[in-house]
């Protein structure tokens, strides 16, 4: 069976995780700008981020003095395999009920 990274999931179900990570999809951000953004503190903002970017989500570089958070493609990537996966195997499921379920 391949391997998933499914880690997203779990961090994606704080909203105010997910609102970050909404956020960032729209483009590389600070987190001062992001904090400008929401309603929670820069060191929430940082916080939310680590468990984003332990997730495999977003990536952050130095950029002067600041940390520019984006989307890394491959934690998504990963995330999204897993999800079709899921859907893959529910489809089938569904399939082979209604296949049963005409030869009944």
């Amino acid at each position: 069976m391949a391997t998933y990274r499914t880690e997203g999931l779990g961090a994606l179900g704080d909203p105010m995780r997910r609102a970050i990570f909404e956020l960032v999809a729209t483009g590389p951000r600070a987190v001062g700008e992001l904090a400008r953004q929401l309603p929670i503190s820069r060191p929430a903002v940082s916080q939310h981020l680590k468990v984003l970017k332990e997730a495999g989500l977003v990536v952050d570089e130095a950029v002067g003095a600041r940390r520019v958070y984006r989307v890394d493609p491959a934690g998504v990537a990963g995330l999204r395999a897993y999800l079709d996966m899921v859907w893959d195997r529910a489809l089938a499921a569904f399939a082979a009920a209604a296949e049963s379920e005409e030869s009944s």
